[in-house]
């Protein structure tokens, strides 16, 4: 017998739970490559600019990019499972393509395919959890979902840089990679069920007077762009969040392998970062449903930028780097499931894939925006100066929110809605 459709966290316990767990496989993905792959670069193909060597995230960041935006407008026709499953199997390559490269071009290749993998299979893990649990537990949802799947990158991270101390760094990434892409699909093609009628439901129960047809992306596009303040304000900050993380990964290593320290400490403070921000965010999501988003993006902006600054002061000191890196999380905790629950919040159920793919495209972007600004002024004013520099930027995003985006004090409120003829957010 068919199981009645139902929202809420507990009345889908199961597949949320399974949801969250193949989302830590998702960040597994992308961890194994922060403590090794830009030393990797250094040290395997001999890559003496900072630029060159983080030009495999400008791929990464730029594929994951435009990949959230076509999952977001896919979603509701072609159906969140199947693109999940789809993310899977693009990551199959990867860890072959990265054991036979010749030269540096295969690893870029590779991180391409690896941004269409994380742009797919994280966008639906994230969409698909929105969908079951409804709206009065959006935020603790997306705290779950980003703390398992920040957990799974912070925990591939530490473990790939000690292992990488051991072993060939490039044979731990390819092992690791396959294991992870093979058991993710499998449980995506065997277990997982699509959230379609979950979206239906709450439609139908919420917003029975709103268009009930999913919005064009060109009109998703620019509502989530620089349309409406409520959508614009986290755009921004999104972009500029990950322009920071984008430091984090490429940067830092490099900065730290530059003042002395090991591989095996560069990798405990690349999986500080991740593991604070992951653990941190189920409490934070939680608190974004009783106090508001508002407040905790304003703040965590400002946490993140004190960090970077502690940091661009640090002069690669593990001991001090690891500290900042402990701060910026706190700050990413903050800022990272709330965003996503100011947009869910901010559109009505039918909207929210394409829209969510708009903030989400551009919240990548930042990875490609801050691997270029990172490298470039790391190659012309060293790596000090560069994190000062990113840390200035995050600074300003802070304020831009807390001028542009409205006060909405708690996600029980009636939910927002786009109005499509209006280009306005009505209520």
């Amino acid at each position: 017998m068919t199981q009645p459709v139902r929202l809420g966290l507990r009345a889908n316990l199961g597949q949320f739970s399974l949801l969250v767990a193949i989302n830590a496989f998702v960040g597994a993905m992308v961890g194994l490559e922060r403590s090794t792959l830009p030393l990797i670069g250094r040290d395997s193909f001999g890559l003496s600019s900072s630029a060159a060597v983080l030009s495999f995230i400008v791929a990464f960041g730029l594929a994951k990019a435009f990949t959230n935006l076509g999952a977001g407008a896919l979603a509701q026709g072609v159906g969140r499972r199947r693109l999940l499953i789809l993310g899977w199997a693009v990551a199959l390559p990867v860890p072959l393509l990265i054991a036979v490269a010749p030269n540096w071009g295969w690893i870029v290749a590779a991180n391409v395919l690896l941004g269409v993998n994380q742009g797919l299979a994280w966008s639906m893990t994230v969409v698909m959890k929105i969908d079951l649990v409804g709206p009065r537990r959006r935020g603790l949802a997306l705290g779950l979902n980003e703390a398992v799947g920040y957990g799974g990158v912070a925990l591939a991270a530490g473990l790939s840089g000690l292992l990488a101390a051991t072993f060939a760094p490039r044979d731990v990434l390819v092992v690791a990679g396959a294991v992870i892409a093979v058991t993710a699909l499998v449980l995506s093609v065997l277990f997982v069920h699509d959230t379609g009628a979950h979206v239906a439901l709450e439609q139908e129960r919420d917003h029975a007077k709103a268009d009930d047809t999913a919005p064009r992306l060109r009109t998703a596009f620019a509502q989530a762009s620089y349309r409406v303040p409520a959508l614009r304000s986290c755009s921004q900050a999104g972009l500029v969040n990950n322009l920071n993380d984008g430091l984090a990964w490429g940067l830092v290593p490099l900065f730290l392998a530059a003042n002395g320290a090991g591989v095996g400490a560069i990798g405990l403070v690349a999986a500080v970062y991740p593991g604070v921000w992951s653990v941190a965010q189920i409490a934070t999501g939680h608190w974004s449903d009783s106090v508001g988003r508002k407040p905790l993006i304003v703040g965590g902006m400002m946490v993140q930028a004190a960090a970077l600054g502690l940091l661009a002061l640090s002069g690669g000191a593990v001991a001090t780097a690891a500290m900042a890196a402990a701060l910026l999380g706190v700050g990413t905790a903050l800022v990272y499931p709330t965003l996503i629950a100011a947009i869910s919040d901010a559109v009505s159920p039918v909207a929210r894939a394409p829209v969510v793919g708009v903030y989400r495209f551009w919240r990548d972007m930042g990875y490609a925006l801050g691997a270029v600004i990172a490298g470039t002024v790391a190659d012309a004013a060293g790596y000090s100066g560069a994190i000062a520099i990113v840390a200035g930027l995050t600074a300003a995003s802070g304020f831009w929110v807390a001028f542009d985006l409205p006060a909405r004090p708690r996600s029980s409120r009636p939910s927002t809605t786009v109005d499509q003829s209006t280009n306005a957010l009505t209520t």
